[in-house]
């Protein structure tokens, strides 16, 4: 990042090592043991670059190549393998940021996401899918590059692969890629045998959110074990099972309501939506006769449009300018991917946050909760197989930020406080277990190093 922006945020991440049908009964100690050591030690690593100045998306990718090097989850090295005894992975990353900035400094916010498909021998399918999103042949100007990348937010292989080689990213053979554990579990599976431990469904995914206010969400997979040859997961697919994106909203003091939808793409030049009962009232007002709006509201006093006009123009020319806040969110998710491309299970749970500022959610755990947690999209997509297939299946974790703008774009939270502004971590799922590891504040204010895999704490 370039040295004249300001740290404004204090670093946070959550990892994820995949969700499913895991059991206390069918996890023994020195397998959870294993589980726990490796996210303990990626999180620290993760969160030592982060505070050491490195960006959201070095940070989230550095995190999941570190786990696909781990023959404990499904990704890289200990990915599972298609009916065909194949071995064919996926990887994603995306990227937003809560400032308003207008010159591109969020390394990949010319293209945002990027997901890669189908890969066979390259060893980090996650830093692939990095060089996917930067090398996109274009400046933020729009003018030629020649960097070799163009504008393709998907790409599969073998095409991808030979990007790869041009692009120098490191391969290994297949039998690198091959381990025991994954090869006996395919085997399993073509008999029709029960797992005795379910970790099949093992997805690994990084959030982070830097002293910049950048947020990245990198993901990576091997898929399903015995998935068809050429299946695409979510993994790889946009707002299905990873997504990233910024909005504002109005914040309008002499309203209280507080709030107004207004476009993150171009901010200055999209118009105020009315917002709330009275936004609802004054739409319905212009479309039906007079008479109509008295017996829908006897109590109410509608404005005429004149008066609203007038009142529009006062506003124009308060001299205070009204402040915005904006929001900033990056999810990635785990568990059974059909389940997740059916509901576009991430970009879904973005929506319900980003729409639905005059009813609930009002909060990413709360929008999280409603795609993958208990009796949430997830689960209801599974209809009467839920608990017999395994579909539906899942969970998610994400990192939600904010901040205050004035009308220049400068932010607000961090300047009158004179502190760093803090980023919420979430997550949520509706199966037996989800990995995850993450770092949360104690009441004290002292950072507290989490790694869990049920809804309780292991015993």
């Amino acid at each position: 990042m370039p040295d004249s922006i300001p740290a404004t945020f204090k670093p946070a991440l959550i990892l994820h090592g995949g969700a499913g049908n895991i059991q206390r009964s069918t996890l023994p100690p020195d397998l959870y043991a294993q589980y726990h050591a490796s996210l303990l030690s990626y999180l620290r690593s993760t969160k030592d670059l982060l505070n050491s100045g490195a960006s959201a998306l070095d940070a989230a990718v550095h995190a999941v190549s570190l786990l696909e090097d781990d023959e404990l989850f499904n990704c890289g090295r200990g990915s599972v393998f298609t009916s065909a005894g194949t071995i064919e992975m996926e990887a994603s990353v995306m990227v937003t940021t809560v400032n308003n900035s207008t010159h591109d400094e969020t390394p990949g916010s010319i293209k945002r996401g990027a997901g890669v498909m189908g890969l066979r021998n390259v060893r980090h399918p996650i830093q692939l899918a990095k060089e996917c999103l930067l090398r996109t042949g274009y400046d933020a100007n729009g003018d030629p590059t020649g960097d070799g990348g163009n504008m393709h937010a998907q790409l599969v292989a073998p095409y991808v692969e030979e990007l790869a080689r041009a692009w120098a990213l490191e391969f290994k053979p297949d039998g690198w890629f091959w381990t025991k554990r994954r090869w006996e579990q395919h085997r399993r599976g073509l008999k029709g045998e029960d797992e005795p431990v379910s970790m099949s469904q093992g997805t690994v995914g990084c959030v982070c959110l830097d002293q910049w206010g950048n947020l990245a969400v990198a993901t990576s997979t091997g898929g399903m074990t015995n998935k068809l040859p050429g299946r695409i997961g979510d993994t790889p697919t946009l707002g299905a099972g990873f997504w990233a994106e910024a909005w504002e909203e109005v914040l309008r003091e002499s309203e209280g309501e507080g709030m107004v939808y207004q476009s993150s793409l171009n901010p200055h030049d999209a118009e105020d939506v009315a917002s709330g009962a009275a936004g609802i009232r004054r739409i319905v007002a212009d479309c039906i006769p007079p008479v109509v709006n008295r017996l829908l509201w006897p109590d109410t006093r509608l404005p005429s449009l004149e008066h609203r006009y007038e009142k529009q123009a006062l506003l124009e020319r308060e001299s205070t300018p009204r402040r915005v806040r904006r929001r900033a969110v990056a999810l990635s998710g785990t568990g059974n991917g059909d389940s997740f491309l059916r509901v576009a299970a991430a970009r879904t749970a973005c929506a319900m946050l980003r729409y639905s500022q005059s009813s609930v959610p009002r909060t990413l755990a709360e929008a999280v909760s409603a795609v993958a947690g208990p009796d949430g999209e997830l689960e209801r997509s599974a209809g009467r197989r839920w608990g017999k297939t395994g579909e539906g299946e899942g969970g998610i974790i994400g990192i939600e930020a904010e901040t205050v703008l004035d009308a220049t774009g400068a932010g607000l939270l961090g300047e009158q406080k004179k502190v760093l502004n803090r980023g919420k971590v979430v997550f949520d799922f509706n199966c037996g277990g989800m990995w995850r590891a993450w770092v949360e504040e104690d009441a004290t204010g002292k950072d507290v190093e989490r790694v869990m895999v049920f809804k309780e704490e292991y015993r």
